[in-house]
């Protein structure tokens, strides 16, 4: 019982409420133990009295056989005490004598006084023209406990508790359920996923909305994560089916002597060495890859010159630049400042945008390398005149096994797809950004951002 939350809430909330219905009857009840009705009667007719004297105080003060007679009348005590606190008068001077009233730390009389005997009396006080003090005072009524609560709260306490209880219950539940029930949409929603994979609505107090829209959010991650997962696993496969296709059909050729002379065992041979060749670099990129993105892999960090890092890029693909006749060209500010990384890992990164620009530019083309100072980074740009990139291709640009266009270059060059997105995920790791912009006709342009060594 009280196992779920919106039980726990109820309950809670009932709680809560009951305590505080529970000191509102503790309250009153101390209150009308204090001042219960007869002690209220009886001060008020102790005022009366009072405003009786007040009214003909000149003629009663100096008639006390008047004072006396209504003092019995109303069963009251009259006292008179003169400027000196002197009792002047007294209607019952054999009971116990009463002090002159004084007033208490908040500069007011108090209802009750004590007398000589340590009897409690309710009373009244006044000042009279003459600068005298009226004490009218009684016996203080004798009262039980639960007659007091019985005759004054018992009915009232009943019916407005009783009533404030049904309504805050009834509130306590629709609060309950309204925390509740977005959780428990939230819980359906985990435990029948995937195959309801609807998103959760955002209902309820914030935290649980908050709560809802992370569901939701990871959801789509682990949706986005799946996949990818699907991606990578056909583009995998589809791109170790050709290496192993050729692998297999040669070696075939190879045992059933298909391949029967010198120079096409020998060519058999190099088919087979190219392929596996190219199979252990996509495992090693896949490995790099996946070392990038869950950050384990290590970066010997230190101080770079990146003027150095381009030029010594740019010198290791002149020679193929001039094969090509690309006009490769490397623009370096002189007072370029060092930044902070690992260098042969932003020489891959640039290594690899030098090599796809130098692939998919024509004959006659130019290749340009620049970095400037720009704020706290360094922005370093891969421009080329090539034929550019379709726009609905630029945002996977950078996706494994992603290709724009593959039979915009040699079959020959081509690789697996995975260049740029290591080099997202190194810039990445050096706390840089890359992008990219390109138009149809105009080239494409890879733009690196990485701060300065000493931001």
């Amino acid at each position: 019982m009280f196992t779920s939350l919106r039980s726990r809430l109820w309950l809670s909330y009932a709680t809560v409420i009951t305590i505080a219905l529970s000191v509102v009857v503790i309250v009153l009840s101390v209150f009308l133990i204090r001042n219960p009705v007869l002690y209220r009667e009886t001060t008020q007719r102790l005022r009366t009295v009072q405003a009786q004297i007040l009214e003909n105080s000149r003629g009663l003060l100096a008639d006390t056989t008047s004072l006396q007679r209504i003092a019995e009348a109303n069963d009251a005590r009259i006292l008179i005490y003169d400027s000196t606190r002197l009792l002047t008068f007294d209607s019952n001077p054999d009971q116990p004598a009463l002090p002159s009233p004084r007033r208490n730390l908040l500069n007011r009389n108090s209802q009750y006084a004590t007398d000589a005997e340590g009897g409690i009396w309710l009373h009244t006080t006044a000042r009279l023209p003459n600068g005298s003090v009226l004490i009218v005072a009684a016996p203080r009524p004798t009262t039980r406990v639960w007659n007091v609560f019985a005759d004054e709260l018992l009915i009232p306490i009943l019916q407005g508790g009783l009533l404030a209880l049904l309504v805050s219950l009834i509130l306590a539940f629709a609060i309950s359920r309204w925390v509740a029930d977005p959780l428990q949409k939230v819980v359906f929603a985990a435990r029948n996923y995937p195959a309801e994979s609807k998103p959760v609505p955002s209902r309820g107090p914030r935290e649980v909305q908050d709560l809802t829209r992370a569901f939701n959010s990871m959801v789509t991650r682990v949706e986005s994560a799946q996949r990818s997962q699907r991606d990578f696993v056909a583009n995998v496969s589809h791109e170790l089916k050709t290496p192993l296709t050729s692998i297999q059909g040669f070696a075939q050729s190879l045992l059933d002597g298909a391949a029967d002379s010198p120079e096409a065992r020998k060519q058999a041979a190099q088919v087979i060495y190219d392929e596996a060749g190219r199979m252990h670099r996509m495992a090693l990129d896949l490995l790099d890859l996946a070392r990038l993105e869950g950050g384990t892999a290590d970066l010997n960090m230190s101080t770079v010159d990146g003027g150095a890092l381009l030029r010594g890029v740019v010198e290791k693909f002149s020679p193929l630049a001039q094969k090509a006749n690309v006009d490769l060209q490397v623009i370096v500010a002189d007072d370029l400042p060092a930044l902070y990384g690992d260098g042969d890992r932003l020489a891959q990164v640039f290594t690899n945008l030098v090599d796809n620009a130098l692939k998919f530019t024509p004959a006659n083309g130019r290749v340009t390398v620049s970095a400037r100072a720009d704020g706290a980074w360094i922005q370093f740009e891969v421009a080329d005149s090539g034929v550019g990139v379709q726009s609905e291709a630029l945002p996977r640009l950078f996706d494994r096994f992603y290709q724009a266009d593959p039979s915009r270059t040699r079959e020959e060059s081509r690789g697996a797809g995975l260049g740029l997105a290591i080099a997202r995920e190194i810039v990445q790791a050096h706390g840089g950004k890359i992008g990219v912009r390109s138009s149809v006709g105009h080239g494409t342009t890879f733009t690196v951002h990485l701060p300065l060594a000493n931001q």
